[in-house]
């Protein structure tokens, strides 16, 4: 076979296996299309179809295809970094900053302090969960960070499931997420710092803000037409240079989003580039996340280290959340849906496991442990709100 034709075979499987499964499961009563994908791609990787199908796998998944599939991945995964850096509102953040800077600190803060600890017993039990190049407070705060996580794309999805998106409790967990979808990036930054390479990387983040405001005045006062080309350009430029300054072109890309007004490309426009970039790029990010896990599906360690992470994850993000509402004074219930709905991890953890083990902060072992524990916690997400979202009195799904 030709090149070209693995690479459509490839696509075809990436494309055709989680959909029909998705299907068979029912659809989104159990979990949405993008975490199907993602353990689909886990399935397809080297630890159970390269095992079961050695030769098959080779053939399908070469090292010429792999590379293919990693640079769309590469292109796709910038573009939901910089359409999650659009979706910030941090205006709304501001206006009711008290209540919202209370509730962001405990819903990050809590979960990294449970998933630090978490960290620490798993390096306890032995090194191998460092990667070569990593130290041990880089891990400790990467695996922790990763606990935190809240997915803000997906939690968007879900809750528009829900029917609660555009309801006053839709949008105050918004901005919680929101807020923290910032500190998110910002600790991603502070763990990448390379003292070899600081002098670039002071550089970069000079340079950025001056760029930025020449960049937001650029876009802002052109066409409607020619703003979604300056923004892909501004996106190009900006992960070029923040992966050459060695904070990684994902860094680059959320900055690149975050400075830019959504409503300046339109509302609906954004939500519906989110929507194509899911459905025609996404999957073969996830597939190429999958192919990443190496694991012995005999040896059960990581297993159960995804399920000290998980259970580090969901408590944090509870105990924050009761404190927050005990604090706050909200009504009853309400901390439990809201510590559940940021539960949603999936694409922004993996993102961000993503850019640890590419600097070799994590080994292989410890994304996979991580990447089973983002997809446990959002497949938890749904079943879990939806019978406590029924008995609060002010729900009532658009």
């Amino acid at each position: 076979m030709t090149a070209a034709e693995l690479l459509l075979l490839a696509l075809l499987v990436i494309f055709t296996a989680p959909y029909l499964l998705w299907r068979l499961m029912g659809r989104r009563r159990w979990a949405p299309l993008v975490v199907v994908q993602i353990l689909a791609g886990v399935a397809l990787g080297p630890a159970i179809f390269g095992r079961a199908f050695p030769q098959l796998h080779e053939l399908v998944f070469s090292k010429e295809i792999i590379t293919a599939l990693n640079g769309i991945a590469s292109w796709a995964v910038m573009l939901f970094v910089w359409v999650a850096g659009l979706e910030l509102d941090l205006r709304q953040a501001w206006q009711k900053r008290g209540e919202t800077g209370i509730v962001a600190l405990l819903a990050l803060a809590v979960p990294l302090a449970f998933g630090v600890a978490a960290a620490a017993f798993l390096l306890h039990t032995g090194s191998h969960w460092i990667g070569p190049r990593g130290a041990p407070w880089q891990a400790l705060l990467g695996i922790g960070m990763a606990c935190a996580v809240t997915a803000l794309p997906i939690l968007v999805l879900l809750m528009d499931h829900m029917g609660i998106l555009r309801t006053p409790l839709g949008q105050r967990i918004l901005r919680y997420a929101s807020l923290d979808d910032v500190a998110i990036w910002a600790v991603l930054a502070l763990i990448l710092v390379n003292w070899e390479q600081i002098a670039r990387q002071i550089g970069f983040l000079a340079l950025f803000v001056p760029a930025a405001v020449l960049a937001r005045r650029v876009i802002a006062t052109a066409q409607a037409q020619d703003r979604w080309f300056l923004g892909l350009i501004w996106l190009a430029a900006c992960g070029l240079a923040a992966d050459w300054a060695g904070l990684h072109y994902m860094v680059g890309a959320f900055l690149s989003g975050m400075v830019l007004n959504r409503q300046w490309f339109g509302t609906e426009n954004v939500d519906t580039f989110r929507s194509h970039i899911l459905l025609a790029v996404m999957p073969v990010f996830f597939l190429s996340t999958g192919l990443r896990t190496n694991w012995d599906i005999r040896q059960f360690d990581v297993f159960i280290a995804a399920g000290i992470l998980l259970a580090a994850s969901v408590a944090g993000k509870l105990v924050g959340m009761y404190v927050a509402g005990w604090l706050l004074r909200w009504k009853p219930r309400e901390a439990s849906v809201i510590g559940w709905l940021l539960q949603t991890k999936a694409l922004i953890m993996i993102i961000f496991a993503n850019v640890l083990l590419d600097k070799q902060i994590i080994d292989p072992q410890t994304f996979t442990a991580l990447l089973l524990m983002a997809v446990g916690s959002t497949m938890l997400t749904m079943p879990m709100t939806m019978p406590l979202l029924r008995k609060l009195p002010q729900y009532s799904p658009s």
